[in-house]
């Protein structure tokens, strides 16, 4: 027996054997938390050279500071989502959720973690140098954020987000 191929069967076979669209150029809230993150990375270059007056390019690879990249880069990414699916969809419900989770423990347990580090460095410094612990490498202190570099962050990502909702 031939068989037969109908129109919807060429159709069907026409849309399986198109490539798959590449990830990033497509995918404008992934592009955005990235833009978002690394302008914020950025940026601390100059925040650090207005409060201390130097120059310092270990900042754009560095946790902690202003603005906050944490911060900027989920908040560019929930809305990023939210302008491109819409406030109502279950991805820009996670997308919030995690921006909370993540701005929370940046202010709250990584400012925290750093200012605890900070005081054992102290602590150690002030042993003498036979003790066994004198020699050991300090601790990073700058590893949290102000809530005023967590806001500051997530007003960079909204801003990056908005500008970059049509370039699709």
């Amino acid at each position: 027996m031939d068989e037969v191929m109908t129109t919807a069967d060429a159709a069907t076979l026409a849309d399986s054997s198109s490539p798959p669209s590449p990830l990033l150029p497509s995918n404008l809230p992934l592009i955005t938390a990235f833009l978002a993150f690394a302008l914020a990375q950025f940026l601390k270059l100059f925040t650090t050279w207005f409060k201390e007056k130097r120059w310092d390019s270990k900042r754009m690879v560095d946790s902690g500071g202003m603005p906050s990249s944490h911060s900027a880069t989920v908040t560019a990414l929930a809305m990023a989502i939210g302008l491109q699916d819409g406030t109502g969809s279950p991805a820009f419900a996670i997308a919030v959720i995690l921006a909370c989770i993540v701005m929370y423990d940046a202010s709250g347990i990584r400012l925290h973690a750093g200012r605890q580090a900070e005081l054992l460095n102290q602590i150690v410094c002030e042993f003498p140098p036979e003790h066994p612990l004198s020699s050991i490498r300090p601790l990073r202190e700058l590893l949290g954020h102000t809530p005023f570099q967590v806001v500051v962050g997530g007003i960079l990502g909204c801003i990056v987000a908005y500008l970059m909702r049509n370039t699709n």
